[in-house]
């Protein structure tokens, strides 16, 4: 009798175990749970909201359409609001709860919690762009779907010592956080190791600021000809505002988080002529990738449009981990964080349909992608100039 009721014990716990299960075993049709944190109300909550609509916008769209063989994906979401404490407790959260893989936002958290995703085996997209995410011997975990922080700074140093006759001095004006720091130092070896004809320097863009009209008189002191902005649209719309009213003949490179219709809109008549290097093309470019997620948000009353193209960012950075689990279910696999990670280090090119460079992982590359286009901002529009550049 007592070993009847330990074997019945003993099928209890297994049985919770596996109902607490994120992924669950081949054939299961339990929901697939997946985390995710947005900044939604935070100070990059510009951007961070088209981005996390995006991401949630594909999910509905999928699970309206069958899910993965049947299966829903269960995304467990909060605003965090950009702080980092909080990102770490929700990752623990949801984690605890079964997630088998993560979708996070900026830089700082995903830095802060890259050696716990990977002690948990927990495979981790995000729309920070950090190279130092990019390496699996060291972050094995972390995924880096679009063109690095580092490979767009190189791609615009490369922009200007190709298109400017003579010396160049380049001002790099920041976010004041480790994601407008990431580029800085590599952009400085960039130009070192290239050789170019570029002096550089670095000006820290202070949060809440009403002008930086202080930060272009220490470029002005430099030189500048040309300025590289690694933030997000609000505060490049008000520098682009400032250097038109100043009058300064200099040229304006917005990197992934300024390149974007929010800049111009706040922008106006000082957005036209700049330069952007963008991993995800302008709505406007017409690419045959925006059909689904137009078609879908004109079923809920939106156009995409107004969204703009970090939803698209948001909606195919989704797509491409939701892409590695149908490998695995259409195997027969379990849906676990391990068996992601293998799935999307050997899956092939994922295709975006002109959306962004095509997106690969590699067993030693976890850098989704190569290049990135470099658009204009003409009649205010991001217009194509060159369709990938690489550094």
């Amino acid at each position: 009798m007592k070993r009847t009721v330990t074997i019945i014990a003993l099928g209890l716990v297994f049985a919770l175990a596996a109902a607490a299960c994120g992924g669950g075993s081949a054939g299961s049709d339990q929901p697939i749970k997946i985390g995710a944190v947005f900044d939604l109300t935070g100070p990059t909550g510009d951007v961070g909201t088209p981005y996390g609509d995006g991401v949630r916008g594909y999910v509905d769209w999928l699970n309206s359409n069958g899910g993965i063989d049947g299966r829903q994906i269960d995304l467990r979401w909060q605003d965090y609001q950009y702080k980092v404490d909080t990102a770490e407790q929700l990752y623990s959260q949801y984690v605890s709860e079964g997630v088998v893989a993560f979708q996070g936002w900026g830089t700082g958290d995903t830095e802060a919690l890259r050696t716990r995703v990977t002690e948990d085996e927990i495979p981790f997209m995000s729309a920070s762009y950090s190279e130092a995410l990019t390496n699996p011997a060291e972050t094995p975990y972390n995924f880096v779907t679009a063109t690095s922080y580092s490979d767009q700074m190189r791609i615009a140093l490369k922009w200007i010592s190709e298109n400017y006759a003579g010396h160049a001095e380049v001002a790099v004006f920041h976010h004041d956080s480790p994601f407008g720091m990431s580029p800085v130092a590599d952009g400085e070896s960039y130009i070192q190791e290239k050789g170019l004809d570029i002096g550089y320097a670095d000006y820290a863009m202070p949060g809440g600021a009403t002008d930086y009209l202080a930060e272009l008189t220490q470029a002005k002191n430099q030189g500048v000809t040309h300025i590289v902005v690694q933030n997000v649209s609000s505060p490049a719309a008000l520098l682009a505002r400032d250097v038109a009213g100043q009058g300064l003949d200099v040229q304006i490179i917005c990197l992934n988080w300024c390149a974007d219709e929010g800049f111009v809109k706040l922008a106006g008549d000082a957005a036209e002529g700049v330069m952007g290097v963008l991993p995800w093309a302008s709505v406007q470019s017409g690419a045959s990738g925006f059909k689904t997620p137009s078609e879908y948000l004109a079923s809920k009353g939106g156009s995409l449009e107004e969204a703009g193209l970090h939803y698209t960012q948001g909606w195919y950075t989704m797509a491409v981990m939701t892409e590695a689990i149908k490998q695995i279910v259409a195997d027969g696999g379990d849906v676990t964080g391990p068996a992601i990670k293998a799935a999307l280090e050997s899956m092939p090119e994922f295709d975006t349909g002109g959306v962004s460079a095509p997106i690969k992982f590699t067993s030693t590359s976890h850098k989704g992608m190569k290049g990135a286009g470099v658009f204009k901002v003409s009649g205010g529009i991001w217009t194509q100039m060159v369709a990938e550049m690489t550094p």
